[in-house]
């Protein structure tokens, strides 16, 4: 998930609308980003939001709560590997490693793929790797997934992001 104000980190936005107070929830991989790249970040973030929810004689609330395996959500897993792209690794590499940090998160299984002109070759192409089980069939499996652009000096890939957490 992209914001305007370029943070990354991020897994989910919740928004609680009341007749007197809008909350908003925030959930972070790594929150000590927000808060030590820009000291009046959260305050910025404030005053956006106010104007861009018209909210005049409502009070707004930002809470920022800390995710404790963020390696374990497809966002941010998705953009580790988008800044190991950009940054030219090989996405063979990229792969191994995002599944490798999805591991130590206890996950029962991880697939990963991506597509597009991967290593700047001429003929796009879908490269994927599986580790464990991901049930895609079973309806009541609990699989987080994740569908990511991102933009490199070659062209655009698509990553996608399948998380299987445990229980059926």
């Amino acid at each position: 998930m992209k914001t305007s104000s370029g943070i990354e980190g991020i897994a989910r936005i919740e928004i609680q609308k009341r007749i007197d107070l809008i909350q908003i929830i925030i959930y972070m991989g790594f929150p000590k980003i927000l808060i030590e790249s820009r000291p009046r970040g959260i305050e910025e973030l404030q005053m956006n939001l106010q104007k861009e929810f018209h909210s005049v004689n409502r009070k707004l609330n930002i809470a920022i709560t800390r995710i404790e395996k963020p390696y374990g959500n497809p966002n941010i897993l998705a953009e580790f590997i988008a800044g190991q792209l950009k940054n030219r690794v090989s996405f063979r590499k990229a792969m191994k490693k995002a599944i490798e940090l999805t591991e130590q998160a206890d996950t029962k299984g991880i697939q990963v793929q991506i597509a597009g002109r991967i290593d700047g070759k001429e003929i796009a192409r879908v490269e994927w790797i599986r580790e464990g089980r991901v049930p895609l069939q079973t309806i009541r499996a609990r699989i987080d997934y994740c569908s990511y652009t991102v933009r490199t000096i070659y062209g655009v890939l698509g990553i996608k992001i399948w998380i299987f957490i445990d229980g059926e």
